[in-house]
C-alpha cells in the first residue's frame, strides 16, 4: 500500500450570509485546506430533519460551490457528496462540467447513491431499494465519465439515459478528480473500480444518522477498506482514500473531554478515541494520530466540519502535503 500525502478538506453546511460564505472559503484557501465542500441536502429545520438526525444545510449545493469557486482562486470545489436520485444523471453530469468549466479545472466530483429516507419523502422523490439506488449511481457514473471527455451520449440503463447528443463542455482539463462515497460493501466495491477518490463513510443503511455506529469502528472500517481493496484490484494503489473526521475536539484534556463524549457514542473512552471518524486530543496528539492512521488504513484525506475546520488550521498547515 502506497503513502499518499495528506490533504484535507473543509466541509461547510450553512452560513448566516453570503460574506461569511465567501470569507470561509477564503479562509479555507488561506490555511492550506485543498478543498471546500458542501453536502448535498435540501431541507431545513423540520420533522423530516429531526428524524434524519443531521445537520442544517440551508445553502443549495451548486450555486453555493460556484459562489466559492468565484470567491477563490486555488482550492479545489465540490459536493461530498452529490446524491444520484437527486437529479436526472444527465442534468447532474451538465452542471459539474459547467461548474470545473467556470472554475477553470477546479471541480472535485463527489457523488454517492444517497441515504437520508425522510428526506427523500419530505421531496417527494422515490426511496428506491439499496441496490436500485446504487444502480442509477453506477449508471450515472459512466454518464460523468463520458460526459467528461466530450463524448457523444448514447446510453440508456435501467435508470438513467442520455442519449443522441455530444456532452459539453467536458472537463476543463480533460479529467475531474471523482470522490465516491459509501460505507456498505456494494458501494465500496464499486468506489475502487471507478474512483479516483474512495470517501469512507458511515453505514447509513438506517436511513439517519440516528443509533450506535457499531458498523463504523476501527475494525468495520478495516473490513470498509478490504471491499475497496475488492472492487480496485490492481489499481488500488492509484486510489486517495478519504474520510470525515466528524468528532473533533482540540483540547489539552484528551481523557475528560472522551469520557463526557463516550456515553453519548455508546463507546468506551478507548473506543472513541480510535474511533476513524473522531480525533480528540492536542495539536500534537491529532498530528500524531493521524500519521499512524494513514500507516494503519492509508487514509490520507480527511474533511473536517464548520465546527472544528478553524480550531484544526495549525494541523492543516503542519501536515498538508507531507
Amino acid at each position: 500500500m502506497s503513502i499518499k500525502p495528506f490533504r484535507f478538506s473543509w466541509q461547510s453546511f450553512a452560513a448566516d450570509s453570503p460574506k461569511e460564505w465567501t470569507e470561509r472559503a477564503k479562509k479555507a484557501e488561506d490555511s492550506g485546506y485543498s478543498a471546500f465542500h458542501l453536502a448535498d441536502h435540501y431541507i431545513g429545520p423540520g420533522i423530516a430533519l429531526d428524524e434524519a438526525a443531521h445537520p442544517i444545510q440551508n445553502l443549495a449545493a451548486v450555486p453555493a460551490i460556484m459562489s466559492a469557486a468565484d470567491a477563490t482562486n486555488t482550492i479545489k470545489v465540490g459536493c461530498r457528496v452529490f446524491c444520484t436520485s437527486y437529479r436526472p444523471a444527465a442534468v447532474l453530469a451538465k452542471e459539474a462540467m459547467t461548474i470545473d468549466f467556470l472554475s477553470e479545472g477546479r471541480l472535485e466530483l463527489g457523488l454517492g447513491a444517497g441515504w437520508v429516507s425522510s428526506e427523500y419523502e419530505a421531496m417527494g422523490i422515490p426511496y428506491d431499494s439499496p441496490g436500485k439506488r446504487i444502480d442509477r449511481l453506477e449508471e450515472t457514473i459512466h454518464i460523468v465519465k463520458a460526459h467528461m471527455k466530450a463524448k457523444d451520449l448514447n446510453f440508456e440503463g435501467k435508470q438513467t439515459t442520455a442519449k443522441n447528443y455530444q456532452g459539453l463542455p467536458g472537463a476543463y482539463n480533460d479529467h475531474v478528480p471523482l470522490m465516491i462515497g459509501g460505507g456498505a460493501p456494494r458501494i465500496l466495491g464499486l468506489a475502487g473500480k471507478e474512483a479516483d477518490i474512495v470517501s469512507i463513510n458511515y453505514n447509513n443503511s438506517a436511513g439517519n444518522l440516528a443509533g450506535s455506529r457499531d458498523t463504523d469502528t476501527a475494525e468495520e472500517t478495516m473490513k470498509k477498506i478490504d471491499w475497496i481493496k475488492d472492487g480496485a484490484g490492481n489499481r488500488f494503489d492509484q486510489i486517495e482514500l478519504e474520510i470525515g473526521a466528524y468528532l473533533t475536539i482540540v483540547t489539552d484534556n484528551q481523557l475528560e473531554t472522551a469520557e463526557s463524549m463516550s456515553g453519548m457514542m455508546g463507546m468506551s473512552v478507548d473506543q472513541l478515541l480510535s474511533f476513524p471518524h473522531a480525533l480528540i486530543g492536542s495539536i500534537e496528539y491529532i498530528c500524531e494520530e493521524l500519521e499512524k492512521r494513514r500507516e494503519l488504513y492509508g487514509i490520507s484525506y480527511i474533511s473536517f466540519s464548520d465546527n472544528s475546520a478553524e480550531s484544526v488550521i495549525p494541523i492543516v498547515k503542519r501536515l498538508n502535503g507531507n
